[in-house]
C-alpha cells in the first residue's frame, strides 16, 4: 500500500512526490518573478523578452507574451535535439499555468500591480530587497525543476533537455542559456524603445549568479531529499 506522506530512506533522505515539486516550482517561479519585476530595477534576462512585448503591446499580458515566445523557443528545441516525442508538449502545459498564475498574480497581489505599486513608490531597500530575494527564488525553482520528471515550462525544458541530451553539465549550460537570452534582451529593448528598457544592473546580477545558485541549490536539495514519482508508469514517457 503507497502513502502520498514523504517518508525517510535508508540514505535519511525524505521522500518527496516529484509532481508536488514541479507544481511548487511552478508556482514558485510565476511568484519570484512578479517580485523582481516589482523592485524595477531589471527583470530576469530570461523573462525579459516577454516582458518587453508585452510592455509593448497593451493589449497583451505578461503571461501571454510567455505563450508566444516560449511556443517559438519549443520550436527551436526540437532542432536543437533532433527529435520530437508528443509529451514534449506538455513543457507548453507548463508554460500556460505559469503564465496564468503569473497573471493572477499581478491582477491580485496589490504589490505586483505596476498600476497601484509603481517601483518608485517603493524604498529603495524594499527593491532591493525584492530583486535579491525574486533572484534567490527563481534559482531555487529551476533548481526544483531539475529534480521533477514533469517538464518545466519551456525555458527551463530547454536547458534541462540539453543537458540531458548531450550530458552536459546544468549550471555551466544554464548560463550560456541566460547570457544569449540577456542579448535578446537588448536586442529587443532598443528595437522597441529605442532605449534599455527592462534591463538594469539587477539583470546582470541574475545573470552572473543564477548558474551558480542553481548548482548550490541542487546539490543542497540531494543531501536532504529525493525526488520519486507517484506514478512511476506514467513518469516513464517523459524521459528525453
Amino acid at each position: 500500500m503507497t502513502t502520498n506522506k514523504a517518508q525517510p530512506q535508508k540514505s535519511g533522505r525524505l521522500t518527496l512526490p516529484g509532481e508536488a515539486i514541479w507544481l511548487f516550482a511552478l508556482v514558485l517561479m510565476a511568484f519570484s518573478v512578479c517580485m523582481t519585476v516589482t523592485a524595477g530595477l531589471g527583470v530576469s534576462m530570461i523573462v525579459c523578452p516577454a516582458y518587453l512585448v508585452s510592455e509593448k503591446i497593451s493589449w497583451l499580458t505578461f503571461g501571454q507574451a510567455e505563450y508566444v515566445l516560449q511556443g517559438m523557443l519549443f520550436i527551436g528545441l526540437c532542432f536543437a535535439i533532433r527529435r520530437f516525442k508528443p509529451v514534449y508538449l506538455s513543457a507548453f502545459l507548463s508554460c500556460l499555468i505559469y503564465g496564468f498564475v503569473l497573471d493572477l498574480f499581478q491582477k491580485y497581489i496589490p504589490l505586483f500591480n505596476a498600476a497601484k505599486t509603481p517601483p518608485e513608490s517603493l524604498h529603495i531597500a524594499a527593491r532591493i530587497a525584492l530583486l535579491i530575494g525574486g533572484m534567490v527564488l527563481t534559482s531555487l525553482s529551476v533548481a526544483l525543476f531539475f529534480k521533477a520528471y514533469l517538464y518545466p515550462q519551456v525555458y527551463d525544458f530547454f536547458v534541462k533537455a540539453i543537458v540531458t541530451r548531450y550530458h552536459l553539465r546544468e549550471g555551466r549550460t544554464k548560463t550560456l542559456f541566460d547570457l544569449s537570452f540577456l542579448a535578446l534582451s537588448l536586442v529587443l529593448s532598443f528595437a522597441l524603445f529605442g532605449a534599455l528598457k527592462g534591463i538594469g544592473w539587477g539583470t546582470l546580477a541574475m545573470t552572473a549568479a543564477n548558474g551558480a545558485l542553481i548548482g548550490l541549490f541542487s546539490k543542497g536539495f540531494d543531501k536532504v531529499f529525493a525526488a520519486k514519482p507517484l506514478f512511476p508508469k506514467f513518469a516513464r514517457l517523459f524521459e528525453i
